[in-house]
């Protein structure tokens, strides 16, 4: 049985958040593998999406890699300190979450695909931890950006708790949320994995496949 320090699996209050700043951290110009610029506007035509599945150096190349995503960036989402730094974060005292924003063409990968990626890419019964990674900047998440988005997170939760029941897991605890504000990561995080091959990546399905069958 694991044994988690209970602070860091608990969500910090705003008024015991650390204070942060008001100017934005500085990161990388350009994405390392594309070469588009990391802070581009959504195109015409494509849409935006952000999760939360545990470290977000190798959520991030489970997206990139995916077909139909152009373009992919890390940072912090969901808490309460602004503009914090990754050393911040790993306090547990910003609130913030490990998240990865993406840029995808629905005519070629659909949000259904992307959150068929989402749940059968990590484990989101886990609460505020991911395998050995523990604390509230691990924790799984959908951050949606419209109604239609989010109907598809609560159908697709739904489905996908039948098959993990059944498989013998426990309840899904992924928070299901309006988009927050999005802080960019410091530049060494920014498509880590492509900068370092080797590196951790400390996240890991369950093995339980969904046949969903939504394409929206």
């Amino acid at each position: 049985m694991f044994l988690f320090d209970r602070k860091k699996m608990e969500m910090v209050t705003p008024e015991k958040a650390l204070p942060g700043r008001q100017e934005p951290l500085p990161t990388a110009e350009t994405h390392f593998i594309s070469g588009l610029p990391l802070k581009s506007p959504v195109p015409a035509g494509m849409a935006e999406a952000m999760f939360g599945m545990g470290c977000f150096w190798g959520v991030e190349r489970k997206f990139w890699q995916q077909k139909g995503v152009w373009l992919t960036m890390v940072g912090y989402a969901g808490g309460y300190t602004p503009n914090p730094t990754y050393r911040e974060t790993c306090t547990q005292l910003t609130g913030h979450n490990e998240v990865v924003r993406v840029i995808f063409d629905p005519a070629v990968v659909s949000f259904s695909d992307l959150l068929r990626l989402f749940w059968e890419g990590h484990d989101p019964t886990q609460g505020m931890r991911q395998g050995n990674d523990v604390g509230s900047t691990y924790r799984s998440g959908i951050y949606f950006y419209d109604e239609a988005q989010a109907a598809l997170a609560r159908e697709t939760k739904a489905a996908y708790q039948v098959r993990l029941t059944a498989a013998g897991y426990g309840a899904i605890t992924t928070e299901i949320v309006p988009a927050p504000v999005f802080y960019f990561a410091e530049d060494y995080h920014q498509q880590y994995l492509a900068k370092n091959p080797n590196g951790y990546c400390g996240i890991g399905g369950t093995g339980v496949t969904c046949p969903i069958g939504l394409t929206a």
